[in-house]
């Protein structure tokens, strides 16, 4: 643990007694360095974008991967970085420890533990419970403020349940979570719900046809992006090369960006 480290994850902490804020999903280091350099606080990883440099489908990486890439991207910046652990890469307890673990040696002051498994489906929630416990308690031993956030997967797994959804954020919160997660709530009025339900700061998914100023007056405290800014950067490309491809139309090729701006030194 490094000075430095501390300092981020005291830093990342005190965001989420603050106003709400949005924290940007880089997909590689060249990625955060420009989000960093647009203004932005701190930073999250995005498992399907990082899948996607390596050329893979979500879900597809291995822990020794995610915790190079979480060096990379923490050290490209001094902002606090959260990393998308997925399910721990394992079913026990001890996966989910593990894997905090691990990304704090990496450089990273936070990190999210789901209750899905690509194989056993959504935990039932009592081994749920205890894998964010085993997740909090080794978040509390790495000697610096680690942000852990629990997310309950339910509405981007095909049970769009909010009652088991706020239920399972409820009892995360009580085995130690310090950040609440339900990727896919679809309106307002199912954030009001979850944020309205619970004691502890709720990051929401941001959305096309939902605003940001919709989503902090709901009562999320920290906003995300997911993958969806690595589909943008993509979409982009595609468009451009399409473009190449069937029209000859070579007119994209013209975008410049500042890169001496967001790349000092």
């Amino acid at each position: 643990m490094t000075s430095l480290q501390e300092t981020k994850g005291a830093k990342f902490r005190a965001l989420h007694a603050g106003e709400a804020f949005v924290i940007p999903n880089p997909w590689d280091a060249g990625s955060a360095r420009v989000l960093a350099a647009l203004g932005f606080k701190a930073l999250a990883t995005t498992s399907s974008g990082f899948a996607f440099t390596l050329g893979r489908l979500d879900g597809r990486v291995t822990l020794d991967e995610v915790v190079a890439h979480a060096a990379a991207i923490s050290h490209a910046t001094d902002l606090p970085l959260s990393v998308d652990l997925e399910n721990g890469y394992g079913p026990e307890p001890e996966s989910a420890a593990r894997a905090i673990t691990r990304v704090a040696d990496a450089g990273a002051v936070g990190g999210s533990i789901e209750d899905y498994d690509p194989t056993r489906g959504i935990y039932e929630l009592r081994h749920a419970v205890e894998r964010i416990a085993a997740a909090a308690e080794a978040a509390r031993g790495v000697g610096f403020p680690f942000t852990l956030t629990a997310r309950a997967e339910n509405h981007i797994r095909g049970h769009p349940d909010l009652d088991d959804t706020i239920s399972r954020l409820q009892a995360f919160a009580d085995a130690g979570a310090d950040v609440l997660y339900a990727p896919g709530l679809g309106s307002a009025a199912e954030i009001r719900a979850v944020c309205g339900a619970v004691s502890k700061p709720v990051n929401v998914l941001a959305r096309a046809g939902l605003s940001l100023p919709e989503i902090v007056a709901a009562g999320a405290r920290r906003v995300s992006v997911g993958g969806s800014l690595t589909w943008v950067a993509i979409r982009a490309m595609v468009d451009a090369a399409e473009a190449i491809r069937d029209a000859g139309d070579v007119s994209a090729l013209a975008a410049r960006l500042p890169l001496d701006e967001w790349f000092p030194g």
